[in-house]
């Protein structure tokens, strides 16, 4: 995680003029814009949000935008009406977004745009290295199954990441395609990243190859939660599937082998960052001078001030992992797991 960047006394110290009148470190607000809380890890980023601004006696509001683009628009104009110094923005629709942004920054209110990339110059982007997810969960199913036929199953249109995920997975499964290894008999987005709409997705995909199918490629937990549904449906509960998030439910189906991999993106990490990166910015730091930033050119070309944190695939054979981090005990992680199958659940 990323060191503490500032400590009580240096907010006070820092504070700074933020939409025409002086900011003391008690009276710092950050707005946080939700895109939605239907997947269980924005419960745990938020935790550590607001740990992390009350750490630094800064005040947490928020707003849930229910997976509208138009509500997350009046959301934005709602937390600057309510005093927000910062917003950490969750885009539900990375084009949408735009003017929310806009009006902020006009406000002179610093933006970080949290795990979703919108594209703007000031804004802050953090998030995880999502192209590198793409890559370790294509890396995992190839390794569990280097030919036959494969699914996508991608996620929202409307996300960017959708597309750096995918990208990710094609630089690693792209010579296999081309070689005729692989041949990828279905792909589709999945609208809003909402598990049933993947699980749609992939009943007609199986219909139309009549079951024919090898492994998925999926892009989130969630999503691969549709797709094991559509799959045990069918009784081809078994075949490689990967996910991303570490989400509770999709660690335990790694346990019990119907999920091959969830790539772990510790939200804790992620949730404390845009915190402290957020209090800092409210109180005037220059964000360049944040630790481990780096400049980084997004797909249309405008450079962003970033932070890339770094995912760790989780398979079977290193669950151990998240128990020792104490993202989920081995009673959830364990839940009908056979004895012998899986040795931290012995």
């Amino acid at each position: 995680m990323l060191k503490k960047l500032l400590t009580t006394a240096a907010v006070v110290a820092m504070a700074g003029t933020i939409g025409g009148s002086a900011v003391a470190q008690d009276e710092l607000i950050v707005g946080v814009s939700w895109s939605n809380f239907q997947e269980e890890r924005w419960l745990t980023d938020e935790a550590a949000i607001v740990a992390a601004l009350e750490a630094a006696g800064a005040t947490y509001i928020s707003a849930d935008a229910q997976s509208s683009p138009a509500k997350q628009l009046t959301d934005v104009e709602s937390l600057i009406a309510r005093g927000a110094d910062a917003l950490i923005i969750l885009a539900q629709d990375a084009e949408s977004i735009g003017p929310a942004v806009e009006a902020a920054l006009d406000e002179g209110i610093p933006v970080v745009a949290y795990d979703r990339l919108i594209s703007h110059p000031e804004a802050f982007y953090l998030t995880f290295d999502n192209v590198e997810v793409g890559r370790m969960q294509a890396r995992a199913v190839f390794e569990a199954q280097p030919t036959g036929n494969y699914v996508f199953i991608k996620g929202s249109p409307a996300d960017p990441n959708s597309d750096f995920l995918h990208g990710g997975q094609i630089e690693i499964l792209g010579e296999a395609i081309e070689a005729g290894d692989i041949t990828v008999v279905g792909e589709a987005y999945t609208d809003g990243w909402v598990p049933a709409n993947a699980q749609r997705n992939m009943e007609q995909i199986l219909t139309a190859n009549d079951n024919n199918v090898d492994a998925v490629v999926a892009s989130n937990d969630g999503t691969a939660g549709g797709v094991v549904a559509a799959l045990t449906a069918q009784g081809m509960e078994g075949i490689p599937v990967s996910g991303q998030d570490g989400d509770r439910a999709a660690l335990n189906r790694v346990a019990l082998g119907t999920q091959t991999v969830s790539v772990w993106k510790d939200a804790r990490d992620l949730g404390a960052a845009a915190g402290e990166i957020a209090v800092a910015m409210a109180a005037g730091e220059d964000p360049t001078g944040i630790p481990n930033t780096v400049s980084w050119t997004s797909p249309d070309g405008v450079t962003m001030t970033s932070i890339f944190l770094t995912p760790v695939p989780i398979t079977r054979d290193n669950l151990n992992v998240v128990v020792d981090a104490g993202w989920i005990s081995v009673e959830e992680l364990c839940q009908g797991v056979p004895a012998g199958t899986v040795d931290v659940c012995d």
